[in-house]
C-alpha cells in the first residue's frame, strides 16, 4: 500500500512513481483528492504551469497578482486554473450528470478511469502518460482509494453542481465510507494469501485511513486480521502531540494499527528527494 499526502502529484512523483506501479512494485494507493487530480491536471496542462523559485519570498500583493491571473499556486508551482481545472471539469462533469441520470454511482478515481477508458483527453496529453502515475494505476487496474475527496478541487466543483442542481444527487459519486468498506474487502482478500507493506509519504487522512483497516476489522467486525507486513514513512513533520504524521510509528502499537515487531522505519527528510531514490532501488536502476 503506498500513500500520498502533501503536494506529490505537482512535484511529479508520478515519473517515478509510474515505474513501479508499471513493474508491479505497488499494488493500492491511497491518496487525497488533491494527489488523484493533480496528477491528472499535469498530464493535460503540465506546458502551461508556472515556475516559482522565489516563493518564500512572495509579498501578499505578489500572491494577488497569481491569482489575478488564475494561477493557483503549490509551494513553487502554480497550477493555470483555465487549462487544468475547467478543462478537466467540462470533461469529468459529462460523466457525473450521466451517473446521475442512470441513477448509477461511481468512485471519484473511477471517473478519471472513465476518461482514460474513452481516450477523449488523449490528444491533451502534454507529457508522456508512462510519467503519469494515475495513468500507470489505469492501465494496472490496481485499487485507489481517496478518502475525504470533497476538500479537493473537482470536490468543490462537484459539490457547486449539486447545489445548483446541474446534478440531481450527489449519490452518483460514492463515499469516503464506501472507499472503507471497499479497502476492507481489499484487505481481507489480499492478505489471506500475502503480507502486505505499508509504505507512507507524509500524513494526514491518506495515511491514516487505510492503515485503519485493520484495527477496524479486528476491533469493530471482530475478525482475525493480519498486521501491515511492515511500516516506513518518509516525512518530515515535526514529532509533536496531537500529530498524526509526526507521531511516532510506536504510537501505532496502542491502536492497534501495528504490531510490536512490525518492523518500523521513519525517514525524516524530504520525500520528493527520497521516494524517488528508494524507488530505483527497488527497482534497480
Amino acid at each position: 500500500m503506498m500513500t500520498l499526502a502533501g503536494a506529490m502529484s505537482t512535484a511529479e512523483l508520478g515519473i517515478s512513481l509510474s515505474k513501479m506501479i508499471r513493474e508491479n512494485k505497488v499494488h493500492a494507493i491511497t491518496c487525497t483528492g488533491a494527489n488523484l487530480e493533480e496528477d491528472l491536471f499535469n498530464l493535460v496542462a503540465h506546458d502551461s504551469y508556472k515556475r516559482i523559485p522565489n516563493y518564500r519570498d512572495l509579498s501578499p500583493e505578489d500572491e494577488q497578482k497569481l491569482l489575478d491571473s488564475h494561477l493557483n499556486r503549490v509551494t513553487d508551482t502554480c497550477i493555470p486554473e483555465e487549462e487544468a481545472f475547467r478543462k478537466i471539469e467540462d470533461i469529468v462533469l459529462k460523466h457525473w450528470i450521466e451517473a446521475d441520470k442512470k441513477n448509477e454511482s461511481f468512485f471519484p478515481h473511477e471517473f478519471l478511469f472513465k476518461i482514460f477508458a474513452s481516450k477523449e483527453l488523449d490528444h491533451e496529453f502534454q507529457i508522456d502518460k508512462k510519467d503519469s502515475w494515475l495513468y500507470s494505476a489505469f492501465e494496472k487496474q490496481i485499487p485507489i482509494f481517496v478518502p475525504g475527496w470533497e476538500d479537493s478541487t473537482l470536490g468543490n466543483i462537484f459539490a457547486a453542481h449539486c447545489i445548483n442542481e446541474d446534478i440531481s444527487s450527489p449519490r452518483c459519486v460514492r463515499s469516503g465510507i464506501e472507499y472503507m468498506i471497499e479497502l476492507a474487502n481489499w484487505y481481507k482478500a489480499i492478505s489471506s494469501k500475502n503480507d502486505i507493506g505499508f509504505f507512507q509519504i507524509g500524513g494526514g487522512i491518506a495515511g491514516d485511513f487505510p492503515i485503519c483497516v485493520v484495527p477496524m476489522m479486528e476491533q469493530d467486525l471482530q475478525i482475525k486480521t493480519p498486521k501491515w507486513a511492515y511500516f516506513c514513512q518518509i516525512s518530515d513533520s515535526t514529532t509533536s502531540y496531537g500529530s498524526y504524521s509526526g507521531a511516532v510509528p510506536n504510537e501505532k502499537i496502542t491502536w492497534g494499527k501495528l504490531d510490536i515487531d512490525t518492523p518500523k522505519f521513519v525517514i525524516e527528510s524530504d520525500a520528493t528527494i527520497v521516494a524517488p531514490l528508494i524507488f530505483a532501488y527497488v527497482l534497480d536502476l
